[in-house]
């Protein structure tokens, strides 16, 4: 017994200072965050503004002619179509033939031009007879008068033929009955409602071809009644189609209907869009971005800032290369690369913008 006493005191002191020690210990400190010299190029610090809140507002829409850049091209009478000299999508110039018709009513102005002619020629003869006549005292006034006023009766006709043959202009028309459709401006045909054989009836109200220039278009989007009061006229629009998804064309609302449509109880805007490059063409389907400054002021930063996580938002903090802090933010909205932030930030802040996940993982471990 005597010798275990010792071995046990000594095991039972030394549990005692582990103890001690074990209790008596804080436990590490974690390691401040700092900025390296390497990360430091890596990063973007943005300072945090007072900024107007844009507004943006995503439409459907449809490419359109510039109604007021457009001529429609009808035909001057009834025929048939002897030859078509452009298709749809040819570049034309003005005064171009586009069509060749042949028209038994041009045969029959010209035979009513040749017969009036006629007539006005024998008139003349009769009035500058009975003038004669009456000037030597053998014919009286008054058959002078009458034959004066028939020569002005058949020249009055003829003039009349004349002019509604002219009426289809100059040398658009020939005895023979055929007659040109000649393009009355440079631009594009973008409408064509004519082939080679066809007849054209006299109660004809269509247009033969549609010519536009194409400089600028008109696009149309449709506008739902909840998003009327975010429109107005002047706004900036960034349209996109599904030809060039990599191309943006920039234009404004230049128009907005006053009723909506009874069908789709949508109101229609209109955005005139410069269209020097061709790309554009009607009925192509668009895709209209409006953009607007309300006037009302929100705190701002690039959306690049913003680190999602647990479906809420956050952001670095910068102060200095090691100060730095993670700051739950309420975003307003999201518009054209800028959030706008109703709490958490103030202006003057700083925030990081490029890299600022690195920074949150290692400030949240």
């Amino acid at each position: 017994m005597k010798m275990k006493y010792p071995a046990l005191m000594s095991a039972f002191i030394i549990f005692l200072l582990n103890a001690c020690e074990t209790k008596n210990t804080d436990p590490p400190k974690k390691d401040k965050v700092c900025i390296s010299d390497t990360l430091q190029k890596m990063i973007h610090i943005d300072t945090v503004k007072n900024s107007n809140i844009d507004d943006e507002l995503v439409l459907s829409g449809e490419i359109g002619f510039d109604e007021n850049k457009v001529v429609k091209v009808f035909p001057f009478s009834s025929g048939q179509v002897l030859e078509v000299k452009a298709s749809l999508g040819d570049k034309v110039k003005q005064g171009q033939v586009l069509a060749v018709i042949k028209s038994a009513d041009i045969v029959g102005s010209y035979s009513d031009l040749s017969a009036a002619q006629r007539d006005e020629s024998i008139a003349r003869r009769q009035m500058d007879n009975e003038e004669s006549l009456f000037k030597n005292g053998i014919a009286s006034e008054k058959e002078y008068n009458e034959a004066k006023l028939n020569f002005e009766k058949a020249s009055s006709l003829t003039n009349k033929i004349k002019e509604q043959i002219a009426i289809n202009g100059r040398g658009n028309t020939e005895a023979n009955g055929t007659y040109t459709i000649r393009a009355p401006r440079e631009g594009f045909i973008v409408e064509k409602k004519i082939n080679t054989g066809s007849f054209i009836r006299q109660d004809n109200t269509e247009n033969l071809f549609t010519i536009s220039d194409l400089k600028n278009v008109w696009v149309w989007a449709n506008v739902y009644e909840i998003d009327i009061s975010k429109i107005k006229l002047g706004y900036a629009a960034v349209v996109n189609t599904l030809a060039y998804p990599d191309k943006s064309f920039t234009g404004e609302v230049d128009k907005i209907s006053d009723v909506l449509d009874p069908q789709t109880k949508v109101m229609r805007i209109r955005v005139n869009l410069p269209n020097a490059s061709g790309l554009l063409k009607p009925e192509m389907f668009a895709n209209v971005k409006v953009t607007n400054k309300e006037g009302k002021k929100a705190v701002s930063i690039p959306s690049s800032a913003l680190v999602f996580s647990n479906s809420k938002n956050y952001v670095v903090i910068y102060k200095d290369t090691c100060d730095l802090k993670v700051q739950e933010v309420s975003v307003l909205k999201n518009v054209n690369g800028i959030s706008y932030i109703s709490s958490g930030l103030q202006v003057g802040d700083k925030v990081i913008s490029d890299n600022q996940i690195l920074l949150y993982n290692a400030l949240i471990e």
